[in-house]
């Protein structure tokens, strides 16, 4: 035999092995695992988030006031989580997990709505102007493709005076709000058969996956819908009864004002509120570390206040230690501008409750597309699954 041909048959003979090695090796894992409780390395598939669902949240439309089509999916998802779901005049969902106890209430807010805007005004051309519906940076609008949910939806593209033609002075100036509109490429003949003023608008940026994040539009705050959800499935699957009451609500116009929030706050009265929102990661170039605020990848984070509140610090340290004792990554979040329905579960109840917040870190908020990491979403779900079904064991004395 050549030696050509003596290598060749040793990597056959390699390769064969391998293979049967590979083979007995995925076969046996699964059993050993079983008895020896070994764990696969975090980042593989124990460490999945449901990028399916998730896609379907960030996707659904649902501007504040225009919460339908979103609301429709969640009543979907939780109607087998929850003991008793109801929806209120304003259109928040509200799931009961009934607990061990039901001398106590805890509450856990998501909103539904996203940022949008509103058909205004159909200029001659077919044109479309709009007002915001909730807050924007003009600057982040340039090129943005959006859909328009007439009679049927509607792809559009926000444009604005091209540079080319801009004088000088146009040149130096912020664009404004006003310097938009809305390119259907549609006559206004055409359009006024599918559009009229006062139809809402969502932006249009499916889902898309980048390393080990996920970036879409609306991630504020459907990111903490898929937690509110993940959740509910999460008590369900374990089969342990969360220690009280446990009420997920899944509110509406949160942008503009935690209008829902403040409604579901006063018919439940919880003893306990979790805010769940989104959070700025601003480590990004150009931002100091003391502004950063959060980081991606630095796990959950724990609010201790924003604009809008001050939790509890009583909340605070309880939610710290069972960050600790579950070895769930957690960090600090101070946010300086901004507010969430917090505040509203806080404050809209009688003798007020004990109150703080599980906020996921997200990069480009409030822009064409959100980021945010896939541990973090995790170490989120964790945090507050732990936190609702502990929440007896903490220690509540003022």
């Amino acid at each position: 035999m050549s030696l050509a041909a003596a290598g060749k048959e040793r990597r056959k003979a390699f390769e064969t092995g391998y293979a049967a090695a590979k083979l007995w090796f995925w076969a046996i894992f699964p059993i050993f695992r079983l008895v020896r409780g070994w764990k696969i390395p975090e980042g593989h598939a124990d460490m999945a988030i449901d990028v399916d669902l998730l896609s379907r949240i960030c996707e659904a439309p649902g501007a504040p006031g225009f919460e339908k089509e979103i609301r429709k999916l969640v009543l979907k998802e939780v109607k087998d989580l929850a003991d008793e779901v109801s929806t209120d005049n304003m259109g928040n969902v509200i799931a009961l997990k009934k607990g061990r106890s039901s001398k106590k209430k805890a509450m856990a807010a998501a909103h539904m709505d996203e940022i949008g805007f509103i058909v205004t005004h159909i200029d001659d051309k077919g044109f479309l102007r709009f007002n915001p519906v909730g807050g924007f940076d003009p600057k982040t609008l340039t090129s943005q493709r959006v859909l328009v949910h007439g009679k049927k939806d509607l792809l559009g593209v926000m444009g604005c005076k091209p540079v080319h033609i801009m004088s000088p002075e146009e040149r130096g100036k912020n664009l404004k709000i006003g310097d938009y509109f809305i390119d259907c490429g549609m006559t206004r003949k055409d359009i006024e058969k599918i559009v009229a003023v006062g139809d809402f608008i969502t932006r249009y940026a499916p889902l898309k996956e980048m390393g080990d994040c996920v970036t879409v539009k609306s991630l504020d705050n459907r990111l903490s819908v898929f937690l509110l959800i993940e959740t509910l499935r999460k008590l369900k699957k374990s089969r342990k009864k969360p220690a009280y009451d446990f009420y997920a609500a899944f509110t509406v116009q949160e942008e503009v004002g935690l209008r829902g929030a403040n409604v579901a706050a006063l018919a439940v009265k919880p003893d306990f509120g979790f805010g769940l929102d989104v959070t700025l990661a601003v480590d990004t170039p150009g931002t100091p570390g003391h502004q950063e605020v959060t980081k991606l990848g630095g796990g959950a984070a724990i609010k201790l206040m924003d604009s809008s509140v001050i939790c509890d610090y009583r909340m605070v340290a309880y939610m710290k230690d069972v960050a600790k004792r579950h070895k769930v990554k957690w960090q600090p979040e101070i946010l300086g501008a901004g507010g969430t329905d917090t505040a509203a579960l806080q404050r809209m109840v009688p003798g007020g409750s004990i109150a703080g917040a599980v906020s996921i870190p997200t990069r480009h908020i409030h822009q064409t597309v959100e980021t945010a990491h896939k541990e973090d979403i995790e170490a989120c779900i964790n945090l507050l699954t732990a936190c609702v079904a502990e929440i007896d064991q903490g220690k509540w004395e003022l």
